[in-house]
């Protein structure tokens, strides 16, 4: 049997043509998206993405912590890039619009949950969440990853597997309140390491770091044999990512 009478047999009809055709157009409000955010988000370099929950109250220690962690990135003169939500996301932002340097904030278009905080100096909203993580990775020269959810995981997961690959340059991804992550490191050794899912060495990609100073100095010490721009190499990496 060939492939050919292996597929299913497609019946056109009306619903299915106008569906096609909308899919296809779907193709340049992607690329307007892209272009519209690489040209809005070219002057905040170097900027640090935060990861969080956006269920964290503010009067959670999270919240604090990441404010605090951002408000010391904006005066050492990074831009804090955040998803521009609530919780964590809303920490983030507030303490770099209260800094030095710009608080930006990546909005994505959802059913529920997701609205904008008003502590956002650039404010650019998606539709598309890979557009929007695109953004986040290609903007950052640190990742800092506080509690959070499935989101949060996503987005430091693929930050991770871009770093691992050689897809991306190697970033800083620090992991912010140790005994929140525990079990998933200890899980990545007895399992991913142990199994040979992974080497020993990518656990090597990530810090766990709790106070808000040694974070910044960890970026810092990342980047001392070198400028924050990327390498002529390392632009090559970010054309193909």
């Amino acid at each position: 049997m060939t492939a050919k009478n292996k597929l299913p047999r497609m019946v056109p009809n009306t619903a299915a043509q106008n569906f096609t055709a909308r899919e296809s157009w779907r193709i340049f409000g992607i690329m307007a998206e892209f272009v519209e955010a690489t040209e809005r988000l070219k002057p905040i370099r170097p900027a640090v993405s935060i990861f969080g929950s956006a269920r964290t109250k503010p009067d959670h220690p999270y919240y604090a912590q990441t404010e605090k962690i951002a408000r010391l990135l904006s005066d050492a003169g990074f831009s804090v890039i955040s998803g521009g939500g609530p919780g964590i996301m809303e920490a983030a932002n507030k303490g770099a619009y209260f800094g030095k340097s710009p608080s930006v904030g990546l909005n994505i278009q959802l059913p529920m949950e997701q609205k904008a905080n008003p502590y956002q100096d650039i404010s650019q909203t998606f539709q598309h969440f890979f557009a929007r993580k695109f953004m986040f990775v290609k903007f950052a020269v640190a990742y800092v990853v506080m509690p959070g959810g499935f989101g949060t995981l996503d987005e430091m997961l693929e930050a991770m597997t871009l770093i691992q690959t050689g897809k991306s340059r190697n970033i800083p991804v620090i992991l912010v309140h140790e005994p929140f992550w525990r079990g998933l490191l200890d899980w990545f050794k007895d399992r991913l390491v142990s199994e040979g899912m992974i080497n020993p060495d990518d656990l090597n990609l990530i810090q766990v770091i709790d106070e808000p100073e040694k974070v910044v100095d960890a970026i810092f010490a990342h980047y001392q044999s070198r400028g924050f721009l990327p390498l002529p190499e390392e632009h090559e990496l970010m054309l193909n990512l």
